[in-house]
């Protein structure tokens, strides 16, 4: 049994010392490629050849170069973020649209084509019989010594004037006339006489020494509208009275005007600062060139009863 086994062992170590060397490394086998790169190419086309593994790439074109250096230096340029973003600024206020440019001052014929209301009194006419109010004006009248006669009545539809009772004074009172002669509505004549009477006599004995004698007038009954258009006036009513002038017993006259003589100012500043009660609107020198050279007085119903003195 031994002789058999060890010769079984020599036989096996003699064939091993036979066998050839094996090499150490094995080429791995090409995976899912039934054909070579060759044969799967057409006959025509040239395959090329593999790059060699250390082969250095080629430089790229001139034009490539250029816009790389061109990048490089446009990112060097850009100024880096700040770390903490800036605030904004705050918005400039919008500038205020322009003030619309003002009106041109009208013309006198464009402010007369206003509509005016029409003045209550211009529709007043005369009734059959005369109102109490203006028989009682009457007989004050007489009882001061006034001298007056009735006139027909004043009416214009076109412009509006209107007096339904007017009276033409002749004197102011006993031994006080009036010239020349004025148409005025009963109330305006009343008022006109106890003014010569209470106001203006007296002034000319304190002031100048002298009795009063005549009132000179300017302006009494005119039909017509406000100096300047607009409104009627009230000499379109009979309402009003211009005073020019007074004349004393002893011949001198006082003539109202912008710069009178010391004397004569201190009297006609009097008797024009006592006119502003019993009458409604008082103007005079001072006042607008057109009463420069007359004292206007009139009894234009105003709010309240009150009154316009300049």
């Amino acid at each position: 049994m031994a002789l058999p086994l060890a010769a079984a062992m020599l036989s096996a170590g003699a064939a091993l010392a036979q066998a050839p060397e094996l090499p150490e490394t094995m080429p791995a086998p090409e995976l899912n490629q039934p054909q070579s790169v060759q044969e799967a190419a057409p006959a025509d086309v040239p395959i090329p050849e593999p790059r060699p593994a250390n082969t250095p790439e080629p430089d790229p074109p001139a034009t490539d170069k250029l816009n790389r250096q061109t990048s490089d230096q446009h990112k060097e340029a850009q100024p880096e973020p700040p770390a903490i973003a800036p605030t904004p600024s705050e918005k400039p206020a919008e500038a205020e649209p322009p003030a619309a440019a003002p009106r041109p001052p009208e013309k006198p014929e464009q402010a007369q084509q206003k509509e005016i209301p029409p003045d209550p009194r211009s529709a007043a006419v005369p009734q059959e019989k005369m109102p109490e109010e203006e028989l009682a004006c009457r007989r004050r009248l007489m009882s001061m010594g006034v001298d007056f006669e009735e006139r027909k009545a004043e009416h214009d539809a076109a412009i509006g004037c209107s007096i339904p009772y007017p009276i033409v004074l002749k004197t102011l009172g006993k031994s006080l006339d009036i010239n020349p002669e004025t148409e005025l509505n009963c109330q305006m004549a009343e008022a006109a006489a106890r003014f010569a009477t209470d106001i203006i006599q007296p002034a000319a004995k304190a002031e100048l020494g002298a009795e009063l004698k005549s009132v000179g007038q300017a302006s009494a009954f005119v039909c017509r509208h406000r100096n300047g258009g607009g409104k009627l006036s009230e000499h379109a009513f009979g309402n009003a009275l211009d005073i020019a002038s007074f004349t004393l017993s002893d011949g001198r006259r006082i003539d109202i005007g912008p710069v009178p003589p010391e004397k004569d100012a201190k009297f006609l500043n009097a008797i024009r600062k006592a006119a502003c009660g019993p009458f409604k609107t008082v103007l005079g020198p001072g006042s607008d060139a057109d009463h420069s050279l007359h004292l206007h007085l009139d009894l234009a119903p105003r709010r309240n009863g009150g009154t316009f003195c300049q």
